[in-house]
C-alpha cells in the first residue's frame, strides 16, 4: 500500500455499489458516488481509479449477525476476485458488518436515498480498514 495515494472503498450490492475515497495521508474517507451494478461497473471503477489516483481498493465483506458467511459474503468475495483480475491494483477485503445500518442512522431525519446510504456505508468500510491498518509511526518504522 506504500505507493497508494488514495484508497477506494466499495460497499458491494447486487443492485448498487457505494463508493468512497480516502487519502492514505489524511485517512478521512468521504462518500464519492454510487454505481449501478451492471456489466459496465468494472470500466466505471477503472475510470474512478484513474480520476482519484487510487492505489488500493477495499471491498466490504458482509457477514451474518453470527459472524458467519452468507450468500452476500460469497458474492462480495467473487466481486473482489473479479476486480483483482481485471485491474492492475491490489484489492483487499474489510469487515462491513452493520455499516449500512450505521449509515441509515446517520442520515435519519435528513432527506436521502438508498444511493446516499450505500456511499456513506463505503466510508465506514474505509474507516474500519484504517482502524485495522494503523498508519506507520516512527517507532514502527525503526
Amino acid at each position: 500500500m506504500a505507493d497508494a495515494t488514495y484508497l477506494l472503498g466499495l460497499d458491494y450490492g447486487n443492485v448498487r455499489i457505494g463508493v468512497a475515497v480516502a487519502s492514505t495521508v489524511a485517512r478521512l474517507p468521504r462518500p464519492l458516488t454510487t454505481l449501478n451494478n451492471t456489466e459496465q461497473v468494472f470500466d466505471e471503477i477503472a475510470e474512478l481509479i484513474q480520476q482519484e489516483s487510487v492505489g488500493l481498493i477495499v471491498v466490504g465483506l458482509p457477514r451474518g449477525m453470527d459472524g458467519g458467511y452468507t450468500a452476500q459474503t460469497h458474492a462480495a468475495e467473487r466481486f473482489a476476485q473479479q476486480l483483482a483480475k481485471r485491474l492492475s491494483i491490489p484489492v483487499e477485503l474489510a469487515d462491513e458488518t452493520l455499516t449500512s445500518i450505521d449509515a441509515e442512522a446517520e442520515l435519519a431525519g435528513k432527506p436521502h436515498n438508498k444511493a446516499a446510504v450505500d456511499a456513506l456505508a463505503a466510508t465506514y468500510i474505509l474507516e474500519r480498514y484504517f482502524a485495522e491498518h494503523p498508519a506507520p509511526t516512527p517507532e514502527r518504522l525503526a
